[in-house]
C-alpha cells in the first residue's frame, strides 16, 4: 500500500487539505471555512485559535476518507507575513498580526533605517516592524509565522520556521541567516525562530497529536512555506520564465527566474526553493476587490454575460480598501473604480480587466528588474475556474497558458511533505 503526505493550506478565509501520493496524485481534498471575521481596530488582527479550529475540521474530514495508517508526512503553508507571539509551549500571547496589517510609523522607520534597500522586510506591512512591539509581550518565547504555529500543533516545536515564511521578517536567503542589521532595527535575535529550507524534516509527530488524529507515530512533520510558494509548487511549473498567478482573496505572482530580484520599493522579493528562485509579489487586489461589490452568487450569475472581446475601456485599479503592496508599494493608494457603468455585468468585467492589468504590470515589473521574461502562465486559486476572466487575462499578458497540475496550494504543501522524508517512505 502506497503512503500519503498531507498538505495543509491556511488561507485568509479558509483551510484546504490534500492527501497526495508520492507521484503527486491527489487522493482526497477537504476544506473548512475560517468562521470568525477579521478583527479590525485600525489594524488587521485575527485570533489564531480559529485557524486551528478550521484545520481540525478539514483534517478530520480528509482523514475520514482515507486509511490513516498510510500517512507518512505533513507540511503546512500559510499566508506570507502573518505573525504572532507565543509562549514556549506555543500558547498565543495575543492576536495574530495579519499579512496586510499595518506597522507603527516609528517601527517602520527603525526597520527602513537599518535594513538594506533590497530587504523584503521593508514596507508599510513589514512583519519585522510589526514584530518589534511584540517583544514587550510578557512570557514571550518566540515570534513565529502562521505556518509555523499550525505545524507546531503537530510537532510540538514553536522555535523553527522555513526560509520562505522568514523572508519578510528580515531573513537573508542568499547568506541563509538572520542578518546582523536586525539588531540595529531593534529586534532581539533571541525571539526569532531558527530557519531551515522549505521541505526539511523538523520533527516527528507528537504522541498527543498522533493519538488525537489516529495517525502513525512515525509521521514526519516537514517545514512548509508560504501560500504563494505552495501554489507554485502545486502547479508543476519548472522552467525559467514559467509564471504562476494565484487568484485567491489576494493576487499573488510567482515567476521562476535564474537570478533573484529584490526591489521592496515595488513589493518584489525572491524566495529560495532548493536551488531555484521564485521572484514575485503579492497584491492587495484580487478576489477581495470583487467580493467587496458582488456576492459569489452574483459573480457566477453575471460572468456568462461578459464579452471579453469587447473591453469596457475603463482603467480600474481594484482594491477592497486603500493600500497596495505590489506592483505598487503604497499604503495610501486608493482604489480606482470610476466611472461605474450602470450595467452590473460591465462593472464586473471592468473589475476583472483591472485586476488583469495589475497582474500584467507585475510581470512587466519583474522583467524590467532583471528576471527571465514571462514565457508561460499557469493559474491557481479559486479564480482559475473563471473562463471569461482567463480570456481577459491572457489578452493582457500576451503569453500562452499552461494547465496547472493542481490549482490548490495544499497540493504544493503535500509535495513539500514528500521532500522531507526518504524516497523509500
Amino acid at each position: 500500500m502506497t503512503g500519503l503526505a498531507l498538505g495543509i493550506d491556511v488561507g485568509t478565509t479558509g483551510v484546504r487539505i490534500a492527501a497526495a501520493e508520492r507521484t503527486g496524485t491527489l487522493v482526497v481534498m477537504s476544506e473548512a471555512v475560517i468562521a470568525a471575521p477579521m478583527l479590525d481596530f485600525g489594524r488587521r488582527l485575527q485570533d489564531p485559535q480559529i485557524w486551528w479550529n478550521a484545520v481540525e475540521t478539514a483534517l478530520n474530514a480528509a482523514l475520514d476518507k482515507i486509511d490513516r495508517s498510510r500517512v507518512r508526512a505533513i507540511a503546512v503553508d500559510g499566508t506570507s507575513g502573518t505573525i504572532l507571539p507565543v509562549a514556549d509551549d506555543g500558547t498565543p500571547l495575543g492576536l495574530a498580526s495579519m499579512y496586510d496589517d499595518f506597522a507603527e510609523p516609528g517601527d517602520i522607520v527603525r526597520v527602513t533605517t537599518a535594513a538594506p534597500e533590497i530587504s523584503a522586510a521593508r514596507g508599510a506591512s513589514s512583519p519585522l516592524a510589526r514584530a518589534l512591539p511584540m517583544q514587550r509581550t510578557a512570557d514571550l518565547s518566540h515570534i513565529i509565522h502562521q505556518a509555523d504555529w499550525i505545524a507546531g500543533q503537530f510537532s510540538g516545536r514553536f522555535d523553527v520556521t522555513d526560509e520562505n515564511s522568514a523572508l519578510k521578517t528580515g531573513y537573508d536567503p542568499i547568506s541563509r541567516q538572520w542578518p546582523s542589521w536586525i539588531a540595529g532595527a531593534g529586534m532581539s535575535a533571541r525571539y526569532l525562530p531558527s530557519v531551515v529550507p522549505a521541505g526539511t524534516r523538523i520533527a516527528t509527530i507528537t504522541e498527543n497529536a498522533a493519538a488525537k488524529f489516529a495517525l502513525p507515530e512515525a509521521t514526519a512533520i516537514v517545514a512548509g512555506t508560504t501560500d504563494g510558494c505552495a501554489a507554485f509548487l502545486a502547479s508543476g511549473a519548472s522552467a525559467p520564465g514559467d509564471g504562476v498567478t494565484s487568484l485567491g482573496t489576494t493576487l499573488t505572482l510567482k515567476l521562476l527566474s535564474s537570478t533573484p530580484v529584490f526591489a521592496p520599493q515595488y513589493g518584489i522579493y525572491s524566495h529560495r526553493i532548493g536551488d531555484a528562485w521564485l521572484a514575485g509579489g503579492a497584491s492587495n487586489s484580487g478576489g477581495q476587490a470583487i467580493i467587496a461589490h458582488f456576492s459569489r452568487e452574483e459573480v457566477e450569475r453575471l460572468t456568462p454575460l461578459i464579452d471579453p472581446a469587447t473591453p469596457t475601456g475603463l482603467d480600474y485599479y481594484p482594491l477592497a480598501r486603500p493600500g497596495e503592496r505590489f506592483p505598487i508599494n503604497d499604503p495610501t493608494l486608493a482604489p480606482r473604480l470610476e466611472p461605474r457603468p450602470a450595467e452590473p455585468q460591465r462593472f464586473l468585467q471592468a473589475l476583472l480587466e483591472g485586476i488583469a492589468g495589475v497582474e500584467a504590470l507585475g510581470y512587466r515589473r519583474l522583467a524590467e528588474l532583471g528576471t527571465d521574461p514571462l514565457a508561460t502562465i499557469r493559474t491557481v486559486g479559486g479564480g482559475a475556474v473563471n473562463d471569461k476572466w482567463t480570456e481577459i487575462r491572457l489578452k493582457a499578458l500576451g503569453v500562452p497558458a499552461r494547465l496547472a497540475a493542481s490549482r490548490h496550494a495544499c497540493a504544493g504543501a503535500a509535495r513539500l511533505a514528500w521532500r522531507g522524508i526518504d524516497a523509500t517512505a
